[in-house]
Parts: structure tokens; C-alpha cells; sequence
């Protein structure tokens, strides 16, 4: 494998784009309507470099913002106009992305939504330009989303079977806002002082293009294209600009973070060692805001936070990243390069007195009930070998195509445990919602993997505060039992829990359950 060489780009040279908020194509008291494609377009990413091709949701690396209200019937034509060569290599491999299918599949999957499973973008339900060709489970070509939660920073981003690592990467990728009137009330900064920030790395080509491997270092002899075990870029874009700037005025502005990277966590804090103040998780706003200097980010998680420039006039702020590649336990960023964010500049007049709010409370977060749980499941996060001598991590020592094993029935609450075994940290995400963290018990891996003795080495590690809310992704570290807590209350049928580390992801770890209505049900092959 050819050795990728960064490249050495001037920092903060230009603005950070703000995503376009998404008009629907139609919308009265009854529904709301969005046709929304996906194609292939040039955009800089840089200014010293050529223009980067791309792929984006309505000609937008990131997708345009979609705002809907909590409760809004929206319907959501996602439509694929790509071209029929990928972008970026594709292992054929991997499983769902054998040689006798498309190149050029999509599938749009809401992360976070409550939704019908026809409409989850459920991985084999991918399609083609037009809809020329559909996967196996298919059913629809207009989603529907009914938008029953609170207030929530949610994304939407590419899900088709083995090749979700490379149309993320491509840039099909976007923020999904919910708003409500209780949200409204606590007047957070709004309008051009609330503004999302879609953080990725990335790795590009002197030519402008985007660097995807080809390869494992060492390469696997016989493939051409073979699947990394993790992708980790040379370069932080934020909102699909390497190293922006953003000028501010002396006030507070909301931001909606999300950590839309392959395999990378962030380690976020602010050179001026000041105070991000939390208000909201994954799936909506916490109990009370929290002021923390360091707010850690795993592959998929949000954080909606407030930062307060008042008194700030004139200075420079970086945003910096510390957090280690692989992590825990791998490199630390270049301070030079992948430990650096954007920056905020406070630089602009004050427009008006800032009215805006950090409110003591927002009110009790509803604790889903312990002793209403029907089911406990042990999870191990593990992984083996395959045929190539490459690691394959795994789910419960299952593949993708092994039989449904998690059944839970409508109504129920389940305790969900991670046991990871793996040497890493895992973001593992369940669809169909949100589900609360129990705790961390530290317990004894190798002793585990020896005879499957579970051993506890210590007491239970109660969440981080900034972990204190609904959620859809958490930090499965190794060596401990992470247990969440999930009501499956709404819909049945097939959805999907999986690591969200995308090349994790695509390389089967990942797993279907199924919701069923009575224990004696079957799922539908």
C-alpha cells in the first residue's frame, strides 16, 4: 500500500459554511413533504486545493439541514441520482457488497428517529439511480417519519449494506432537528446564533480529491481493495471545511455538535479554557445544564451545547481535539493537524443585547423503570479471524446473516449489556429511538475469554454527566459491562443495533433484531 502523505494546509483561512435549512416541497396542516437527491458534484473543501468531488444530499456536502416540528408528519422521497462508478474502492468481500450487485447503492437512515421499519433504512433495503434495482427488503420509495420525541439534534446519513464506510465518507451526511414549543421556552440562542457543527476527518489527495485506502498496511495479498480495520483522516473539516474559522460577537450561540467521523473520537475543548455549557444529548435536553471543559465524542454522538463569548471581545479561540487513535489506547492527534478543530473569532460587533438564556433547569428527565425489566442480555463485543488474516469484529460471536437472536416484544423494557472483550472502545448504537444509560462495571476480560467467567474488578461506574439523558450511541469501553436501558414501545419489526464505527460496521458488526408482537414470532426471510 502506497503510503498517504498529508498535506501541509494554511489553518483557518476561510469561513465555516453553514448548512442551508431545507424548504419541502409541499407542507400544510396535514403533512410536510421533501423530495431530497443525492448526486455527484465538486465543492471546495480548501482554498489552496482544487475543487474535491463529492457526494452530497441536494448538491450540500454536508446535507442541508432538515427542521421539522415534534409530532410533524413528514414524508421524504430520498432519491439516488449518482453515477454508476463508486467514488472510492470497494472490497467485494465484504459481505453485502459481493461483485453481483450495483456498485452504486443507497439507502437514507435517520439515526435516532422512531420510525416504521420500512422506513429505518433498514441495510438491504438500498436502491439505485431511479430505483432501477432494490435490495431485498425494500418497500417503499417515500419514507415516513412521524417525529415523536421531543425536541432532539438528530443526523441522516447513508446505511446500504457493506458499503455505509464509503458513501459517509463520500459526504452523504446531514443534521435532522426536531423542535417543540417547551424547547422554545427556555430561550436558548436561536436563529443566526444556533448553529450546527458536523465535524469529520478526512484525508486528501494533492489533487484535491479525496484519499480513501486501498488497502490494509500490510496489504492482503490477492485483493486489490481490501477493508482497513479502522480509517482515521489527516485533516479536521467542520461542516465540510478543512480548518474553518468562525467570527462571533461577545454572546452566547448554541451549537449542535455532531461527530460524523468514520473511527475517530473528539476530545473537544477551547484554548481559552472556558466552559462548554451542555444543555442536550443524542435525544433531546437534560435535566439541568452542565459546565465541562472537555466534552468526549464518540463516532455518532451529539452534544448540544451553549458557549458564552461575552467578555470575550478580540480574542482568538481555538477548538482543539486530544482524543487518542485508535481509541483509548492508540496515538494522540498531532497537535499540528488532527488535534485541531476550527476556530472562534470574536471579532464581530455586538448586534443586539443578548437575551438569550442558560436556563438552572430544564425540567426532570423521566427515568425508565428498572424494575419493569422483562429481559436481560448479555452482548459480547468480540471479534475473530477471517480467510484473509484480517480481524472481524463481532456481535455476540454472530454474523450478519446468523439467526435473529434479540426478539424483544412490543412493550417491553429490556437491560441491554455490552461485555467488550475487543481491546478498544466501541460506539454502539441501537435503532428505533433511544435508551438510557445504567452504568460501567469493570469486570475481567482475558479471564472472560479464557472460560466465560464473568468477573467484576470493581464497583459500577455511574454515567458522565454529559452522558445524563436519552442517548442512541454510547462508549462500550474494554474490560467493562456497559448497561443501557430500553423501552421498545412503538413499532415491530426488523431494525438493527451495530458498532458505529463505520469500517466496523461494514465488516459484520453489525446485527438485525426484531420487535415482535408475541415471543412465538418469526421474521420474514
Amino acid at each position: 500500500m502506497s503510503q498517504h502523505k498529508s498535506l501541509n494546509l494554511t489553518k483557518f483561512v476561510e469561513p465555516l459554511p453553514i448548512p442551508p435549512v431545507l424548504q419541502p416541497l409541499r407542507k400544510d396542516d396535514n403533512f410536510t413533504y421533501y423530495e431530497i437527491s443525492m448526486t455527484q458534484f465538486q465543492m471546495s473543501l480548501h482554498q489552496e486545493l482544487n475543487p474535491t468531488t463529492v457526494w452530497g444530499y441536494e448538491g450540500s456536502y454536508p446535507g442541508p439541514t432538515i427542521e421539522v416540528e415534534s409530532g410533524e408528519q413528514v414524508y421524504i422521497k430520498w432519491l439516488n441520482k449518482l453515477p454508476s462508478t463508486h467514488l472510492l474502492p470497494i472490497d467485494h468481500t465484504v459481505h453485502g457488497a459481493q461483485k453481483e450487485l450495483p456498485d452504486v447503492r443507497t439507502v437514507t437512515h435517520v439515526h435516532g428517529a422512531i420510525v416504521k421499519p420500512e422506513s429505518d433504512g433498514y441495510p438491504e433495503a438500498w436502491f439505485t439511480k431511479d430505483f432501477a434495482q432494490t435490495g431485498p427488503y425494500f418497500v417503499h420509495e417515500i419514507y415516513h417519519y412521524a417525529n415523536p420525541m421531543q425536541a432532539c439534534g438528530l443526523w441522516y446519513h447513508d446505511h446500504t449494506m457493506g458499503i455505509t464506510r464509503l458513501n459517509v465518507y463520500a459526504g452523504l451526511a446531514g443534521m435532522y432537528i426536531i423542535r417543540d414549543q417547551r424547547e422554545r421556552s427556555f430561550h436558548f440562542p436561536a436563529g443566526p446564533y444556533e448553529i450546527p457543527l458536523v465535524i469529520q476527518d478526512k484525508s486528501l489527495n494533492h489533487d484535491g480529491s479525496l484519499y480513501y485506502p486501498r488497502q490494509t498496511d500490510p496489504p492482503v495479498a490477492g485483493l486489490e481493495t481490501s477493508i482497513v480495520p479502522e480509517f482515521f483522516g489527516d485533516l479536521n473539516l467542520v461542516n465540510g471545511k478543512v480548518w474553518p474559522y468562525l467570527k462571533v460577537e461577545p454572546r452566547k450561540y448554541r451549537f449542535r455538535l455532531l461527530n460524523a467521523a468514520s473511527c475517530r473520537f473528539y476530545q473537544l475543548s477551547l484554548s481559552s479554557g472556558q466552559f462548554f455549557y451542555q444543555i442536550g444529548t443524542d435525544g433531546g435536553l437534560m435535566e439541568h445544564p452542565i459546565g465541562i471543559q472537555q466534552l468526549l465524542l464518540s463516532p455518532a454522538e451529539r452534544a448540544d451545547v451553549i458557549i458564552d463569548f461575552s467578555n470575550m471581545e478580540g480574542q482568538r479561540i481555538i477548538l482543539h481535539n486530544t482524543a487518542p487513535a485508535v481509541f483509548p489506547g492508540g496515538d494522540a492527534p498531532d497537535p499540528r493537524t488532527t488535534g485541531i478543530v476550527m476556530e472562534f473569532r470574536v471579532e464581530q460587533s455586538l448586534t443586539h443585547i443578548d437575551i438569550s438564556a442558560i436556563p438552572a433547569s430544564m425540567g426532570a428527565l423521566p427515568l425508565l423503570d428498572l424494575t419493569q425489566i422483562s429481559k436481560y442480555r448479555n452482548l459480547v463485543l468480540d471479534s475473530t479471524m477471517d480467510h484473509f488474516g484480517r480481524h472481524v469484529m463481532l456481535l455476540d460471536s454472530k454474523m450478519w446473516d446468523d439467526p435473529i437472536s434479540e426478539k424483544p416484544l412490543l412493550g417491553s423494557t429490556e437491560l441491554w449489556a455490552f461485555l467488550n472483550i475487543t481491546g478498544q472502545t466501541h460506539p454502539m448504537h441501537v435503532h428505533l429511538g433511544f435508551f438510557q444509560l445504567i452504568d460501567r462495571i469493570p469486570f475481567d476480560a482475558e479471564r472472560y475469554q479464557k472460560d466465560g467467567t464473568i468477573l467484576l474488578t470493581g464497583p459500577p461506574i455511574p454515567p458522565d454527566p454529559e452522558e445524563r439523558g436519552w442517548k442512541d450511541t454510547i462508549r462500550a469501553n474494554h474490560g467493562e459491562i456497559t448497561r443501557i436501558v430500553k423501552h421498545f414501545t412503538t413499532y415491530t419489526g426488523r431494525y438493527v443495533w451495530h458498532c458505529h464505527m463505520v469500517e466496523h460496521e461494514d465488516y459484520e458488526m453489525m446485527r438485525p433484531f426484531l420487535v415482535v408482537r408475541d415471543s412465538t414470532e418469526q421474521p420474514f426471510e
